[in-house]
């Protein structure tokens, strides 16, 4: 989905966080709004909501409302004046410090996340060739660890080879079996066949159970993470200013749909008390592949939906990691190691480290049969760092508002101040829902899991981030920016 610019002009000399990108590097807005959708939604996300049936619809609009739009139009705005991304906009709006630290934060979150989807991908997977090896843990770890690193060597090529291979996995794997698992559900109603879960208005909106309630609504906000994370790749873009919010509206649109019409998909041929929350969206398949005689199918699927997994993948391969790149050059926050590029301009070395440590957590995920839970506390520890990266950008882009009014935008967000109000509150009402332990982690500890909680964002987050600053050199600085950026 990426294109070339046969006929541009010279490019201009980059911006304050710009970095120069090679003529064939250039990707077309449709193919960053793959590339972003893909790296938000997935089919894998269907049968989690599916168990309530009609009231998915509103678990995921509220959320997209008091989330989803407001990051996704504060980052267009953001990112259609200052590129660079998190880092440039926290630095500009608050200081060096926190910029470093919002990127930093990105960053980390997906050193837990990768060996999550890549399980999926493996389960998911295991439809094509053995159902039993979804349970395998060996097999588990295997697949993360060459898929992972197969993700690496595709990323290593550039962003054109990324963004290609991220849009043709989001529409091979995401698009087309999400329209066939819906085509099929509405046929299979229209046949006469009841539903699975109740369709009247009466169950529009969930039983509210007291807090179950709102941590699930809240939770939910975290299904819209990453909107932002592609905005480090807008001056790829030939015109950034109009073309990343086309890509961002149209990433949005896609993302909504992705998840709610699959989901109720799944409500219709699943009862909610046989929905595995790990298989359910083969299980799905299965049914309807059965119910039309098309079982032989079944693999197929389960193939294209590994390749959007992968695709989906490859953004944040790309995404975050770039972010670090960028600010570790010009602020001298990396040692000249973490700064090697190849010739593509691609951080391989920060890739490989990250890869070494995706690997040991896929080696444990392997050979120690207790470690799903540690790592489930490890998981929520990573995100509770990823929303201080929304925290930091509301605040940032509020602030930049108001210091730089006529600073150029290729888009100005309406109603910005009110927009961050409210995902500042959304991303802090996520924060704090992550310190209540879940019900298996036992009503005795509430105390001991909000100290592990904590330390986990100290830790993986907050003492990282002021390390690097504290240990920054001068020496590192390989790429000096025209106008330095106050702390």
């Amino acid at each position: 989905m990426s294109d070339i610019s046969a006929d541009r002009p010279a490019a201009r000399a980059p911006s304050v966080g710009a970095v120069s990108v090679p003529r064939q590097q250039w990707i077309s807005w449709i193919a960053l709004a793959f590339l972003t959708t893909g790296s938000v939604a997935s089919l894998r996300a269907a049968p989690t909501m599916a168990v309530y049936g009609l009231a998915c619809v509103f678990l995921y609009v509220v959320p997209a409302i008091l989330f989803l739009l407001p990051q996704s139009l504060v980052a267009a705005e953001l990112a259609s004046g200052w590129s660079g991304g998190v880092y440039r906009w926290v630095s500009e709006g608050m200081s060096s410090r926190m910029g470093l630290l919002a990127v930093w934060c990105q960053f980390a979150m997906t050193i837990f996340y990768y060996p999550t989807l890549l399980a999926y991908v493996a389960s998911t997977l295991a439809y094509a060739i053995n159902p039993d090896l979804a349970s395998n843990g060996l097999y588990t770890g295997a697949i993360i660890i060459i898929v992972y690193w197969a993700g690496v060597f595709v990323s290593a090529k550039g962003m054109k080879e990324v963004a290609k291979l991220a849009s043709s996995g989001l529409v091979i794997g995401t698009l087309i079996p999400g329209a066939l698992l819906v085509v099929m559900g509405i046929v299979y109603l229209a046949q006469g066949n009841p539903s699975a879960a109740p369709m009247d208005a009466g169950h529009l909106l969930p039983a509210w159970t007291g807090i179950a309630s709102l941590v699930l609504i809240v939770n939910n906000f975290l299904s819209y993470s990453g909107m932002e994370m592609n905005a480090v790749h807008v001056s790829e873009l030939k015109d950034p200013g109009q073309e990343f919010p086309r890509s961002m509206f149209v990433a949005i649109g896609l993302v909504l749909l992705i998840f709610i019409l699959p989901a109720l998909a799944v409500s219709w041929i699943v009862p909610a008390d046989g929905v595995s929350l790990t298989a359910g969206i083969m299980q799905a398949f299965s049914e309807f592949f059965s119910h039309f005689g098309l079982s032989f199918l079944v693999p197929l699927v389960a193939i294209a939906l590994v390749c959007a997994a992968t695709g989906g993948m490859l953004g944040w391969l790309a995404g975050p990691s770039k972010g670090l790149l960028l600010i570790g050059k010009k602020e001298g926050y990396l040692p000249p190691f973490f700064q090697k590029t190849n010739k593509q301009g691609i951080q391989v070395n920060i890739l490989v480290s990250q890869g070494a440590l995706t690997t040991v957590i896929a080696l444990m995920y392997a050979f120690i049969p207790d470690v799903s839970s540690a790592y489930w506390i490890l998981s929520v520890m990573t995100t509770q760092v990823y929303l201080v990266v929304y925290l930091l950008m509301f605040v940032a882009a509020v602030r930049l508002r108001r210091s730089q009014p006529d600073h150029p935008r290729g888009y100005r967000a309406p109603m910005l101040t009110l927009l961050c109000v409210v995902g500042f509150l959304a991303s802090l009402a996520a924060f704090a829902i992550g310190f209540i332990p879940p019900s298996q982690f036992g009503e005795g500890n509430a105390g001991l899991y909000a100290v592990l909680i904590v330390a986990g964002i100290v830790i993986i987050g907050i003492l990282p981030a002021f390390l690097f600053y504290a240990m920054r050199k001068p020496s590192w600085k390989t790429e000096p920016e025209p106008a330095e950026v106050e702390s």
